[in-house]
């Protein structure tokens, strides 16, 4: 037995310099000196903008399967998300800041009550326009809340003077950075010390930039094949009384889990509608539900590596 274990101790002295030496070392990117964001070049050279940029970085490096997660996410909702932008006037840039809310996924919801891909509480989402109750929930609803969270957005920059300062609102509020400004005397957030996530808030939006511009800088490479494929929809409209969503369904060929997961919004059994309102459901082709390689579009040709 003792010659056995010295004989598997010796074969590991002889091959561990090439396990070793086989193994992926951890590699730190390059900082750059300026960074675009919303359309203003910022100088991150001063000591304390640098290494805040670092951090976030190299946090969508090393958090492997959400950042990979992130990529097909962002093939799949950028495509919704940018015209969006582009009509509501806010700069395409933003589109970043739904990342680092949530990961892209329509379905997050915070430990604060905050939901959906932007993040909305209930009382600032009914602010902006989205309708909140037990039975329709339009937090969830991406395109309605991408459209609130432009409009937060563009109330923001007109009050605070800058699209760096709208977006560090809306982690840390309008008249939180209003009052910082005052107080601090200073007009950048990126100027001001505040609680860490919001001071880290406007560099994660920047690094994920920088990720999804090019994630093979990052250390990711993905396939065509790894993406989601496109799911066709069509679009039926609801302006009555629904009792049960699943006996709704069957007539269209799906379930109900189905239903909700393209339309996440949905967050009742029914609906009772009482106001008569017109909701508009998203149902997918049935011939769609099922991965084909053919039926997987590239939103961003830098997302698949060589």
């Amino acid at each position: 037995m003792c010659v056995k274990y010295l004989r598997i101790i010796l074969l590991w002295v002889v091959l561990l310099p090439f396990v070793v030496k086989a193994q992926p070392v951890s590699v730190s990117l390059d900082i750059p000196e300026y960074v675009v964001f919303a359309g203003d070049t910022l100088d991150i050279r001063r000591y304390d903008l640098r290494e805040r940029y670092d951090r976030e970085q190299l946090s969508f490096m090393y958090m492997h399967s959400s950042s990979l997660q992130i990529v097909r996410r962002a093939n799949r909702y950028f495509p919704i998300i940018e015209p969006i932008l582009k009509r509501e006037g806010v700069p395409d840039d933003f589109k970043y800041l739904a990342v680092i809310e949530s990961s892209l996924n329509p379905l997050a919801y915070s430990p604060a009550k905050a939901a959906g891909m932007w993040q909305f509480l209930g009382s600032t989402g009914k602010e902006y326009g989205l309708e909140v109750n037990d039975e329709v929930d339009e937090r969830y609803h991406v395109e309605k809340a991408t459209v609130a969270a432009c409009r937060y957005l563009k109330d923001a920059r007109e009050r605070l003077g800058s699209w760096v300062n709208a977006a560090a609102a809306y982690n840390a509020g309008l008249n939180r950075i209003s009052s910082e400004q005052e107080k601090q005397r200073v007009e950048s957030a990126l100027d001001m010390r505040l609680v860490s996530e919001t001071s880290r808030y406007v560099f994660r939006i920047m690094a994920a930039k920088a990720f999804l511009e090019d994630p093979q800088k990052f250390g990711f490479y993905l396939k065509k094949e790894h993406f989601y494929h496109h799911i066709r929809v069509k679009e039926v409209e609801v302006s009555g009384v629904v009792e049960d969503w699943a006996v709704w369904c069957e007539r269209y060929g799906l379930t109900y889990a189905q239903l909700k997961d393209f339309n996440p919004w949905l967050r009742g059994r029914g609906l009772k509608n009482e106001r008569g309102r017109r909701y508009v459901l998203l149902l997918p082709l049935v011939e769609d539900l099922y991965y084909s390689p053919e039926k997987v579009r590239i939103h961003y040709a830098g997302w698949v590596g060589e």
